[in-house]
Parts: structure tokens; C-alpha cells; sequence
């Protein structure tokens, strides 16, 4: 089996010096770095990661937990997460909490048990139980899409500015009865995004009206039921926004069983812009999260709290973009413009 002074030998260095390369614990010289690595491929050298966590109560890895399956969106902020760890010479451990809190506790603790160096966790409706789970046993974490306290570090996009914008929009079109699929009870983002709808509407000058406000539950199923009671109402609304992509999904599903076309009969702006959005007709105008940045920024947060665990907690917000296509009813989109407000950093 090939050792490191064998890595050593070859490339001419002390053993050292492979050991500061393969653990980047100094900085080496980029020509004495390629002959290590050469030497590495050459004899086929595997580093024992496992033997090196025991010396440093370090096993560079992160544990993620996220609704990556049932969810598409969160498979893109995965995207970014792991483009991030291995760049920083991390490994990921993934599990999937399903947005259930007892699930979500315990995928969390499976983590911890395989001594992940910290963890990214996109929160439940009811995150007490998990958040507490990490603080007794300080864990450092990062929460990411929703927020659960400026106590923590976590990262997520905007999302008030941004469906006030959409609401702005449908209104100057002409349209007064404006419905909202709003996500699930409990989520920030569902608080932030119902704010951004109601401060639309103040904005315009329309009334608030309860009955045009129905929850879908961030999913399909929910959605397409929520957007049969908001069609069946007395003054049913002549525009539609969608508060994320599963939903928008439902709510098209609810629309083609209707016979209602888009934006003929109802016009329709979603929050969350996915990669099929331009294939529909009509195509969808949609809030573009920075999935994948948020996901990097994340990792950068985490990492950060690994090299200086008493340093103030930060919450990131990145900001949206409005892609302005067809399903609202305009003839032409218009250029791509960010509706929110740039990028913040906050401590609190």
C-alpha cells in the first residue's frame, strides 16, 4: 500500500510538505504542490481522511438537510451547496427532513451522529425541536430558504420586495382582484411573501379582500385545490400569483380543468422560476431566486463560523429577479430588472 513517505520520495519533498498539501494546513509553493499532486496520481495515493479526523476532531464534512427530492427547488440551492464543499475540500452527507418536524429532528441527529463538522438545514414550519437539538449540543449550523431568528446564521433570498412587485405589475394592467397561493402556514417565506402581496396592494390602492387569499401548502396537491376555491368564489379573481413552483404547477392543473386559459381568461405571475418556466404557453412570469448562490453563500457562512465559532451570527439575504415573459398578460417581456433590494448583511 502506498504510504506518504512514498509521496514524499517521488516528488522530492519531505513528508511535511505532502501532509500541508493534502491538509492545505500551509501555504506551498505552486511548483513543489504540482510535483506532490503528480506524485500523488502517479502512485495512486489515497489520503486517510479518517485517521487525520481523529488527530483534529475534523472530518471536513457537512451534513445538509433539505427537501431536495419533493421539492425543485432546493435541488438547485444542492447544486450550489456541494459546488461549494468540494471547493473547500468538503465532503456532504445529504438527508431529506420531507418538511416534517419529527422527521426533520431525526435526520438531523443521524447527521450529528456521524460527526459532521456543522450542518446546512432548510427549516420546517416547526423548527423549535431541531434548532434546539443543535444549540444544546453546539452544532455549528446554517439555516438556509427560511428564517428562524437573527441568533443563527442563515442566507435566502428576498422575498417581500419581490411579489409586491408582482402584484404592482398585474395591477397596472388593470387588474383589481388580484388572488395569492400562498405556502405553508409557518414558513417565513410564506409570512414575507403574504406581507409583499398585501404592501402590493396598498401600493395600488386595493382593498385587501380575505377571500382572494387561499393556502396551498408549497405544494401541487394543495395548490390546485386552493386555486379551485379562489375560482369558485362570487367575484372570482381575474389575476393568479403563485407563491412557489410546485404550486404553480397545481395552480395550472386547477386552471386546465377549469378551461381557463392563461393569460386569456386569467392572468398569472409565480414566485420561483425553474428551468421549463419558458417552455409553457404561455411562458411564465416568474421571481428568479439565486438558488445556487444561495446555496454557495450558505457554505461560506458555515465555513466561516468553523474558523471563528464566537464571531456574531449573520443573515444574508441575496436578491430576486423579475423575468418578465407572457403569462401576465403583456404582449412582449421586457429585459430581466431585480425588483428587491440589493444584497444585505445583518447582525444583529
Amino acid at each position: 500500500m502506498t504510504t506518504m513517505t512514498d509521496v514524499a520520495r517521488r516528488a522530492g519533498v519531505s513528508v511535511a510538505t505532502v501532509s500541508h498539501v493534502l491538509n492545505d494546513t500551509r501555504p506551498v509553493r505552486p511548483d513543489t504542490r504540482a510535483a506532490v499532486l503528480g506524485a500523488i496520481e502517479e502512485l495512486g495515493y489515497t489520503h486517510n481522511t479518517l485517521a487525520r479526523s481523529l488527530v483534529t476532531s475534523r472530518t471536513r464534512s457537512i451534513g445538509l438537510a433539505v427537501s431536495a427530492i419533493s421539492n425543485p427547488y432546493f435541488t438547485e440551492i444542492l447544486q450550489g451547496v456541494e459546488a461549494g464543499a468540494l471547493q473547500a475540500g468538503y465532503s456532504l452527507l445529504i438527508a431529506d427532513p420531507h418538511d416534517d418536524p419529527r422527521h426533520e429532528r431525526t435526520v438531523v441527529r443521524l447527521l450529528h451522529e456521524r460527526r459532521v463538522d456543522g450542518m446546512i438545514v432548510a427549516p420546517s414550519a416547526e423548527p423549535a425541536e431541531m434548532v434546539g437539538y443543535l444549540a444544546r449540543r453546539a452544532v455549528p449550523a446554517v439555516f438556509l430558504d427560511r428564517l428562524v431568528g437573527d441568533e443563527h446564521d442563515q442566507v435566502c433570498a428576498e422575498s417581500t420586495g419581490p411579489v409586491r412587485h408582482l402584484v404592482e405589475h398585474l395591477a397596472d394592467l388593470g387588474h383589481t382582484r388580484i388572488g395569492l397561493v400562498a405556502g405553508l402556514p409557518g414558513l417565513s417565506t410564506t409570512t414575507e411573501r403574504v406581507q409583499g402581496y398585501r404592501e402590493g396592494l396598498r401600493a395600488r390602492g386595493l382593498p385587501f379582500a380575505p377571500e382572494l387569499l387561499a393556502g396551498g401548502n408549497s405544494e401541487a396537491e394543495g395548490a390546485q385545490d386552493a386555486t379551485r376555491r379562489l375560482l369558485a368564489a362570487p367575484e372570482p379573481p381575474t389575476a393568479l400569483i403563485t407563491a412557489n413552483n410546485a404550486m404553480t404547477i397545481g395552480a395550472l392543473r386547477a386552471l386546465s380543468e377549469l378551461g381557463l386559459e392563461v393569460p386569456r381568461d386569467i392572468a398569472l405571475a409565480c414566485f420561483d422560476d425553474f428551468s421549463w418556466a419558458d417552455l409553457f404557453t404561455p411562458r411564465l412570469t416568474a421571481i428568479a431566486q439565486p438558488s445556487k448562490d444561495i446555496g454557495a453563500a450558505a457554505v461560506r457562512l458555515l465555513l466561516e463560523r468553523l474558523e471563528a465559532p464566537d464571531r456574531p451570527p449573520r443573515t444574508l439575504r441575496l436578491p430576486c429577479t423579475f423575468v418578465h415573459r407572457t403569462s401576465c398578460g403583456c404582449a412582449a417581456p421586457a429585459p430581466a430588472t431585480p425588483p428587491a433590494a440589493p444584497e444585505r448583511n445583518r447582525t444583529p
